[in-house]
């Protein structure tokens, strides 16, 4: 596995997003068997592992933190933490009270003593970004990280925040089915010297090119309310698949491995984190990073996906109506 930069941070050219292993999927698998996933990820090449405070209320960190147990030293792990709500008597003061309570239960969960990539998961509209960099700035020296990043933030936001304290990497969504950051974030990472890490670069598996109208997710999986998975949107985005499919035949490949190389292909300072729990879709996964698009085949793909049309997406404002679902 070839590695990539964000920022000064070295890390696997393709990393791998733990959430599904405790939520987001339905039923998550046995704890044993997530563990040795994730010692088989790193066995891979592997040396990015992406986790959060709030994914099963910190159970995904345990669960991380224990999988990790022995490599620690020889992975870089990114987690995120939370802030929902401002309160009247707001301070920074405060607020470095509450990142420092969430950091250091972090890394208990996580069984370390700091963690590379701090991510804020959302950024609160509440709380100035540059209070958030402030607090940042703090937690790098006293060492508990050794850089950080917002998530699904804008231009603006990255920029006045990376004037406090330089960011590290902003996660975001982004895939063939998911380019609204190509606009100006993406440019602006690669402006400032920022990286960019991916999370659902499969577009929560439908450009793994399994997806049918027929399938019927159930209980509390997230593509239940993603729009993008409704039996409309998956026939009206058969044409995407399609190219896929072809490109794929021709590199003797998976359309999910195209999909990956032409990610990597766009920016060096780009990292996708898909987050399969099946051992042979991360092998599948991680086989994308020998695959090298030419510049030839690249703009082939660019020019038949500049004719499709994409339908439905991923909406921070659908998934909150998963919680009032019934089975």
């Amino acid at each position: 596995m070839k590695s990539r930069k964000l920022r000064d941070m070295v890390v696997s050219e393709i990393g791998y997003g733990s959430m599904g292993l405790s939520q987001g999927y339905g039923s998550v698998p046995d704890r044993k068997e997530s563990i040795e996933l994730i010692r088989s990820i790193y066995d891979l090449g592997c040396n990015f592992f992406d986790t959060a405070e709030a994914y099963a209320m910190g159970d995904n960190e345990s669960l991380l933190g224990e999988a990790l147990t022995g490599i620690r030293n020889k992975v870089t792990i990114a987690s995120k933490f939370w802030i929902q709500e401002s309160t009247e008597d707001y301070s920074i003061e405060k607020l470095m009270g509450t990142i420092k309570n969430k950091i250091e239960n972090s890394l208990k969960r996580l069984k370390t003593d700091h963690i590379e990539l701090y991510y804020q998961h959302r950024v609160n509209k509440d709380i100035p970004v540059e209070d958030i960099a402030y607090c940042m700035g703090e937690l790098i020296k006293e060492g508990k990280i050794l850089g950080w990043g917002q998530s699904q933030a804008t231009e603006q936001e990255i920029r006045r925040a990376h004037a406090i304290t330089p960011i590290t990497a902003i996660q975001s969504e982004y895939s063939i089915m998911a380019r609204q950051f190509e606009k100006d974030v993406i440019p602006t990472c690669g402006e400032l010297g920022i990286g960019f890490v991916a999370f659902s670069p499969l577009a929560n598996g439908f450009l793994s090119g399994q997806i049918s109208a027929e399938i019927q997710f159930k209980g509390i999986d997230a593509r239940r309310v993603i729009t993008r998975f409704e039996n409309n949107n998956i026939i009206a985005n058969q044409p995407l698949l399609e190219v896929l499919h072809r490109f794929a035949r021709l590199k003797e490949a998976t359309p999910a491995q195209i999909s990956l190389a032409w990610m990597l292909h766009k920016n060096n300072f780009i990292v996708p984190i898909p987050g399969s729990r099946n051992l042979k879709r991360v092998q599948e996964n991680m086989g994308s990073a020998e695959l090298v698009l030419n510049e030839n085949e690249f703009n082939q793909i660019e020019t038949a996906l500049s004719s499709i049309q994409i339908h439905g997406n991923r909406a921070d404002e659908d998934l909150a109506k998963l919680r009032t679902l019934k089975d």
